[in-house]
């Protein structure tokens, strides 16, 4: 079986408290794109009951055990110990710490890629139950629609917003950012107003009304980042952002904009992506 893990984009931000177990009560609109990484099951010869892992394109950190692909293995094998050996292959396109949610799309598809090839009893709320145990936006990729994220970003609430004729430019340049530095120094805001109302107006006032709050605070430390989203706005861009918290930068074109070679040639990752 081999499926295509997509990513998102966040269109807008907003961090509105910090609770008492340590997380924030987010507001953020979550985006599908296109982009995709490509994850390989297939059931072993081997008889006990191990998954073997093996990964290329973007190296991802960390033990092989902390791969969140042999994370929702282990999760569907404490639930069903019979469950069989698999060899899995993980091809990273989607770059790691880059806030496109490439590692929780990953362990989502793999948790519905393991439900269908040994036809598991799991209910849509069993499966969003274990999603949610491998990461805060991991609900996310079952619904794989617009939605507004709330609360750690498992609230969903779907939501009807289309982009189709628009294209997509991502850029990351390179240098990941972990979750706990652009939370360092975010101050929370309940005074903005909802992402939910600012959306449904014209795309073309998101430039002044559509904010993601990280990027007061990754833009001091991380000017580049700044740089990328001003170049974003010079070849044309109708609205531009950070996504998540980042380090990768979007910038959203008008229909017929012609693919900009010479940017996309500058940084070490980037896709131009035309919406439907």
């Amino acid at each position: 079986m081999i499926v295509f893990p997509n990513c998102k984009i966040n269109l807008g931000l907003r961090i509105l408290r910090k609770r008492q177990d340590d997380y924030h009560d987010l507001e953020t609109i979550f985006f599908p794109i296109p982009v995709s990484d490509i994850l390989e099951i297939r059931i072993s010869p081997q008889k006990d009951g191990e998954i073997r892992f093996t990964q290329t394109g973007f190296p991802i950190a960390g033990a092989t055990e902390e791969n969140s692909c042999v994370k929702a293995y282990q999760l569907l094998k404490d639930r069903f110990p019979l469950l069989k050996s698999i060899d899995v292959h993980l091809h990273k396109n989607i770059p790691t710490g880059a806030g496109l949610g490439g590692g929780s799309a990953d362990s989502v598809f793999m948790l519905q890629g393991l439900k269908e090839l040994f036809q598991l009893s799991l209910s849509q709320e069993d499966l969003e139950a274990l999603s949610l145990q491998l990461g805060s936006d991991c609900p996310f990729f079952l619904l794989n629609n617009p939605a507004i994220a709330e609360s750690r970003g498992e609230i969903l609430k779907e939501l009807t917003l289309s982009l189709k004729g628009y294209q997509l430019l991502l850029i990351n340049p390179g240098a990941p950012i972990s979750t706990a530095v652009a939370f360092n120094g975010c101050k929370p805001d309940l005074q903005g107003r909802s992402l939910a109302s600012i959306i449904q107006q014209p795309i073309t006032t998101w430039k002044g009304d559509l904010k993601n709050q990280f990027e007061d605070t990754i833009f001091e430390q991380f000017p580049n980042l700044a740089s990328i989203k001003k170049a974003l706005y010079a070849e044309g861009a109708i609205y531009a952002s950070m996504s998540g918290s980042g380090s990768t930068l979007y910038g959203i074109f008008p229909e017929n904009t012609p693919r900009p070679e010479k940017m996309m040639q500058t940084y070490p990752w980037s896709r131009w992506v035309k919406l439907s």
